[in-house]
This record gives C-alpha cells, structure tokens and sequence, in this order.
C-alpha cells in the first residue's frame, strides 16, 4: 500500500502544467510557497519579515523579479503547492530528504540543522534513545521526525509518539510548557527561535544527525533551470556573509539568552507590562519608534519600575543621568512619562549621529551601545573594529571589539581611555533577546489566517485518510 502511494504522487508530480508558472527572467513573478511562523514568514509590525522570507526576496530582487507569496497551513500544503505547479519555489524551513528528493529538485543546503529532543525542566530528562522508551512524544504534523522515529524504534520498540496537527513548533512547546506531552523532537533552529517564549523548556539531547535545510522546486521541465539560479545566489549569499547576516539578525540573539532571564522576563511581561503599554506605545508612536523596542530599552534599564535607583545615580524608568535628563528636556526623572519621552529622544539623537551609511538594524544596536557605553566610546570601538580588518558598518563585527575598551593593553593608547565595553555587549544582547520575545508574541496576532473554504475543509479531511509519504 506504501509502495502504490507513493508512486501515485511520484506521478502527480510529473503532470504539472508548465504553463502555470513563467521563466525566472527580469521583471516577471517569482512564485514562492512558505509556511507562517516566526522562522520564515510572518507579518510585521508594518512589513513582512522572517528568516525564509528575507532570504528568497533578496533572491527574486537578484533576478530583478517581483516575489509573490503563498502561505501554506501545513508541510504537506507546501508540497502539494509544488505539485500543481503553483510555485517556482518552496522556502519553508524544509530539511532534505532522500523521499522529498524523488519527488522535487532540491538546492544544495544552506543552513545546518539537528533534531533535538525538548523536555520541561523540573520534569523527567532522557538523556539518551534508550530513555525515551514509553514516553509522551509528540511531534510536528509533516514534518520529517517521524521518519527518525520510525528508524529509532527499530532500536527500541518501546519507542511511541503522537502527531499534533500543525505546522506551527509553537504548539509543540506549548504542549511541553502545559505538561500535555513529556517530550517533543524538533528541528533546532525551531526550537532556539522559539524557546524564549517557553523558557520553561529545555533541551534534554541532541540526536546525531545533521539536518540540512534546503529550497524545493517543483517537476516543472524548467525546474533545473531554476535550480542552478537559486544554487548560484545562495552561493554568493554564503560568501559574500549576506547569509551569515541574515542568521545574525533572526538568530544570533538567542545564544546569549539565559532560561531564568527568559522566565523572569515573561512573567514581568504578564504582571507589569499591562499597566505600562499604553503609555510606551504613545511614547513609541511619537518618535517613530517600535514600542517593543522601547518597551525592551526600559525592561533592561528599570524592569518597568519608574522609581527605580542605580549606586551611581541614575533613576527611573529609562534610568537617565542627570546631565543626559536635563540635554532631553526632563525635569522629573522619576515621572514615567518624562523618563520615556527623554530616553526615546536620547535614543533617536543617537541614531542621527550615527554615520548615514549604517543600515539597521545594524544602526539600532549601535545606538544601543551608544545609549549605554557613550557614542565616543562607540566610534572607538569602530575605530579598532576596521583596524583589525572588521566592518565599522555591521553590529556583530564591532560587537566583538568593544570588550577592548577595558583591555589594559589598549585601551591606555585610546582617546577616551576605559570604557565598560564588556557590559555594552551584554546590554544590547539583552534588548535584543527582549525585543525579539516582544515581537514574538505579536506574531499570533498579525499572522495570515489559514483559509476556511469548503476546498480547503474537504481537503483536510481527506488528509486524515490517507497516508503521505511527505509526513514523514
């Protein structure tokens, strides 16, 4: 039965229409299918954003082509997406297989990945196959850890799990935090992005095995062409470092986030934030900024408390010295609305400063930096930056120059002298790990709603009867 299926689809996949889709040729339409989360496309506070789909427009903006995209609501929807030829291509966080590879061109792969079991901390931890026996294991519906499990319980037949029907990895870690399953198995980039929002997870083991993740075309006749274009942009885009900025950017402040800040962090953001959110959100909107970025600024600074006090003398919510409050017009430190408007207007001076060739968000944390360590200081670190034959214009590059500013052997021979670089990081670490959470919860929200047509509704059932060998 297997073996009969299987070649159904193999066959469904070469009866496509070339018709459908035009060649990948300047200011035609690039046709990408994705899947909504937070690891490839989502809606933003005013733009589309997301790993994948920063990704694939950069691609169609090489090509000179408009990116028109199509969410799908679970992984098998991608892949049949493909199969009716309604896709040049499916960017969706998807891992290669030796199954999908029959079926679909593949790119080579351009982000590492591995399967990782996640537990609840407090609870039960296996450290190893053997101890996930008659354990609660759930995983995502589509995607490629059943195959893994499949192969596991040749080892151990006591080996069980359960499908959740989504293509969502927040459900899954929801379904840990609420102590609705004992273990999941995720990919690990999913769970990273994902973990600040259930700090409460944690993972328990990773499995052996690297997971490469690739784009899919269709069987389209002209899909090799396609291939060899995609191939050869995202081998520029390795190495020329867009890619690694790309990764920096929705993944580098993850490493630096603990699970007890994460925790106390969220809970803060149940308790405090209510009562402060209109009044950031005001501030926010009155000097165009991100309210989750100056809510993230003022978390890091105060904790939300308006009469909070440092040792050296700052106070209130955006902890502001006295010679900075009284430059931002702030007459009462203490007052939540003053401390706000005068940090989120030291803020934006400092963003102006900044030479106009730094691009955000590049431009933001280093204003950041700016906000806590001094601009001179700042341009320091640029300074030594481009002399070690780093880029002045890139946060991660003078990130890792700023611990200099209190090294004895150099920061004697710097202008400005010492400087707490080393804390600078951590501060802008920190907002970062906090705007990222804030943004995370939006997504929800601002999500594309799945579609509720008759077609799609039939379409679902028939899925729940009958066997894919993509959910695999």
């Amino acid at each position: 039965m297997r073996r009969l299926l299987f070649t159904a689809l193999l066959g469904l996949a070469g009866c496509t229409d070339p018709s459908v889709l035009g060649n990948l040729q300047p200011d035609s339409e690039l046709v990408v299918v994705t899947r909504n989360g937070p690891t490839t496309y989502y809606l933003g506070a005013d733009e589309p954003a997301g790993f994948e789909y920063e990704l694939v427009r950069a691609f169609a903006e090489s090509q000179d082509m408009r990116l028109r995209v199509k969410v799908a609501f679970t992984l098998e929807e991608v892949f049949e997406t493909l199969q009716r030829g309604e896709a040049h291509i499916a960017a969706a966080g998807l891992t290669e297989s030796s199954e999908r590879n029959l079926l679909f061109e593949s790119t080579q792969s351009y982000l590492e990945q591995h399967p990782v079991v996640v537990y609840k901390a407090g609870q039960y931890r296996p450290r190893s196959i053997d101890d996930l026996s008659d354990l609660d294991i759930v995983i995502l519906q589509g995607s490629q850890h059943a195959m893994r499990l499949t192969s596991l319980q040749e080892l151990n037949p006591e080996i069980r799990w359960r499908v959740l029907e989504t293509a969502e990895s927040s459900a899954v870690l929801k379904a840990i935090d609420n102590e609705e399953a004992q273990v999941a198995l995720l990919d690990s980039s999913e769970f990273s992005m994902q973990q600040r929002l259930y700090p409460r997870v944690a993972e328990a083991f990773q499995l052996q095995e690297t997971l490469n993740t690739v784009w899919y075309l269709g069987s389209d006749p002209r899909s090799g062409e396609w291939r060899s274009e995609a191939d050869e942009f995202l081998t520029v885009a390795i190495e020329d470092g867009t890619l690694e900025r790309m990764k920096e950017a929705y993944f580098g402040n993850v490493a630096n986030a603990s699970r007890i800040e994460s925790f106390t962090f969220q809970r803060a953001v149940e308790t405090n934030l209510p009562e402060w959110r209109p009044l950031i959100e005001r501030v926010a909107e009155e000097f165009r900024l991100d309210w989750r970025l100056l809510a993230a600024i003022s978390y890091q600074e105060s904790h939300w408390n308006p009469k909070a006090k440092s040792p050296t003398g700052v106070r209130g919510m955006m902890m502001l010295t006295r010679p900075t409050a009284r430059e931002m017009g702030v007459k009462n430190r203490l007052d939540p609305e003053q401390s706000l408007r005068g940090g989120a207007r030291f803020l934006r001076s400092l963003l102006r400063r900044l030479p106009n060739d730094i691009d955000d968000p590049d431009r933001t944390w280093m204003a950041l930096a700016a906000y806590n360590v001094g601009m001179a200081h700042l341009e320091e670190a640029r300074r030594l930056t481009e002399g070690n034959g780093g880029d002045p214009h890139l946060w991660q590059d003078v990130r890792k120059h700023l611990p200099d500013l209190q090294n004895p052997s150099i920061y004697p021979h710097l202008r400005h002298g010492f400087a707490r670089g080393e804390e600078a990081v951590t501060y802008v670490d920190n907002i970062r790990h906090y705007f990222a959470t804030l943004q995370l919860q939006d997504i929800p929200s601002k999500g594309v709603a799945p579609p509720l047509d008759l077609k799609t509704l039939t379409a679902k059932a028939s899925e729940l009867l009958r066997w894919n060998p993509l959910s695999l």
